[in-house]
């Protein structure tokens, strides 16, 4: 009896310090579950399909981006990708890569609908990245106008979508289109739950001065951020397209994404037609690396 007594105050110690490392270990590991915005987990691989020097089929594009640890893809194409569209599908499901979006096009066209069966086939839900252009609006009665001919445009798109699950990201390739605050107007508009948008930074020189202003506005509706070195004025000084970290406004951007607690998906990009995209994809996510560092 002595003997127990006398060890209680040490036994006591040892549950408290036993009980301390657990809550912190299992603490850290929740906190280590729990991806970051920037991480290899939530970043999408874009423009790797006709852009990717070495013109890798489905299979091997599926490899590269499991060795490069990424395990989401935008898929891009063109004419000559569409006999391979359900192989490209196949490939994802195999190898545990999820197909994020979708490069679709502007209307309800012939191939609009061979996409549409295809992800309707593979019971695939997905994003559905739809553009537009057009010169910027002078009045509040063009701008009406505007909106009304790009609603009529993108509902049958919204509808189809909707029928097998899927989404329409608005995709800013510029012009009045690619305004923030116009594709803001557009899902408003359309009255959707479907409908949301994308923001490409390598299209978005001229917003660079305001980005921290309508971040905020986009939030609500905003899939996907696409990534891109920036530097002021790129797009008309042949730096449109640079690496992660080759620029000087990376920093503050993703600084901006970080803190707006936005928890959607990051797209790392190739749109090197002259490179491989392994070398490409390589150097921006090296280039990411270095500058989460920084934040």
């Amino acid at each position: 009896m002595k003997l127990r007594i006398a060890t209680l105050p040490a036994l006591i110690e040892f549950c408290l310090v036993t009980s301390m490392i657990w809550c912190f270990a299992t603490g850290s590991q929740a906190k280590a579950a729990s991806p970051g915005i920037f991480d290899r987990t939530n970043l999408v691989a874009w423009c790797i399909v006709p852009f990717d020097a070495k013109k890798r089929g489905p299979e091997e594009r599926a490899q590269l981006l499991k060795r490069l640890g990424l395990r989401r893809l935008a898929y891009d194409w063109r004419a000559e990708h569409i006999p391979t569209f359900d192989a490209e599908v196949e490939a994802c499901i195999r190898n545990g890569i999820e197909l994020t979006a979708w490069w679709f096009p502007s209307t309800l066209d012939n191939d609009a609908r061979t996409i549409l069966n295809v992800l309707e086939r593979h019971k695939t839900k997905t994003q559905l990245w739809v553009t537009g252009g057009g010169e910027l609006t002078k009045t509040a009665e063009e701008q009406a106008q505007r909106i009304k001919a790009e609603v009529d445009r993108l509902r049958p798109i919204v509808e189809a979508a909707s029928r097998i699950g899927c989404r329409v990201g608005l995709y800013n390739h510029g012009g009045w289109f690619g305004e923030p605050e116009n594709q803001i107007q557009l899902i408003r508009a359309l009255g959707s739950t479907n409908v949301g948008m994308i923001f490409n930074l390598h299209h978005g020189h001229a917003h660079l001065d305001r980005f921290e202003k309508f971040l905020p506005k986009m939030i609500p509706f905003l899939y996907a951020i696409n990534l891109n070195g920036m530097v002021k004025d790129g797009d008309q000084t042949g730096k449109k397209i640079l690496h992660l970290g080759e620029g000087d406004q990376e920093l503050r951007l993703l600084k901006a994404i970080r803190d707006s607690g936005w928890k959607g998906a990051v797209g790392i990009l190739d749109h090197r037609p002259e490179t491989d995209s392994e070398e490409t994809l390589g150097r921006n996510l090296r280039g990411l690396d270095g500058l989460r560092l920084q934040l």
